[in-house]
């Protein structure tokens, strides 16, 4: 695969930061919570300290938009910026549960051109550059040739929010449920998005979503040659409330669902 210089960057940035995460993997650590059911923990903020630093030493002018220095509001993206996680899954991380990772995506003038994943407990790397394909430790991967929902597994998670209004989310989950061989919850995004690309899921969904969840998920799968919009079949933006990523086969099918589902 071609790896250019961001991408260079990036790998070196996940692996940085990877190498903190797993200092504190099963130890105590210490936490707090930016929200009810929303915890941050010291690693998140070393390892988000970490990959910003690589990044800006390497590119002083570009910008950064990081999950734990979000403070509200959308940005535009103009330019180059990069949209990182530093720890996608912090409740596994912080329960000893081994599915949490890094994402690191690079957005310039509003399209993503680059995502990275990395696992660190599984040592799985994903990368994905525009129109230069989806890989897995050097691997080129393609999304499942599942055609049938019922022979599907799809991977789901329950937003922060759902106590806001869980039902509508919960009836989507049984109706699925009911309808498919079986649904995960690992409990990241990223990482379902990365799986969805290698062909482990054939799809996945999920409402309330941010940028740095998705954006490099996002550009894994469909480089994988799948299909990403939101709820309701419309082109999906790092800032939309909803997401359907799958191996474009049975797209139409989850959406039939999906679409049934008011967010408001």
């Amino acid at each position: 695969m071609k790896v250019g210089v961001y991408t260079t960057v990036a790998i070196e940035s996940v692996f940085q930061a990877a190498e903190i995460l797993k200092k504190y993997y099963r130890k105590p650590i210490k936490y707090t919570y930016k929200e009810k059911r929303n915890p941050v923990t010291e690693a998140d903020i070393l390892s988000q300290e970490k990959i910003k630093k690589n990044i800006l030493n390497n590119f002083k002018n570009h910008k950064i938009l990081a999950e734990e220095d979000w403070k509200e509001g959308k940005v535009d993206f103009d330019g180059f910026w990069w949209v990182i996680d530093p720890l996608d899954g912090t409740v596994n991380f912080k329960k000893g549960f081994p599915f949490f990772c890094i994402s690191i995506a690079l957005i310039k003038d509003g399209e993503i051109i680059l995502g990275v994943i990395y696992i660190p407990i599984l040592d799985e790397l994903f990368i994905a550059e525009k129109g230069n394909g989806a890989f897995y430790n050097d691997k080129r991967i393609f999304v499942s040739n599942t055609v049938e929902l019922e022979k599907s597994v799809l991977a789901t998670g329950f937003s922060y929010a759902l106590t806001q209004n869980p039902n509508p989310h919960i009836e989507l989950f049984k109706e699925l449920s009911i309808r498919t061989e079986a649904i995960r919850r690992a409990g990241s995004a990223a990482i379902d998005l990365a799986y969805t690309a290698l062909g482990i899921f054939d799809g996945f969904w999920e409402f309330d979503l941010k940028p740095w969840d998705t954006a490099a998920g996002v550009l894994l799968v469909q480089e994988a040659q799948g299909k990403v919009t939101d709820y309701y079949g419309n082109p999906y933006s790092l800032w939309s409330k909803t997401i359907v990523a799958s191996n474009n086969l049975i797209h139409n099918q989850i959406i039939s669902f999906t679409q049934k589902v008011n967010i408001e």
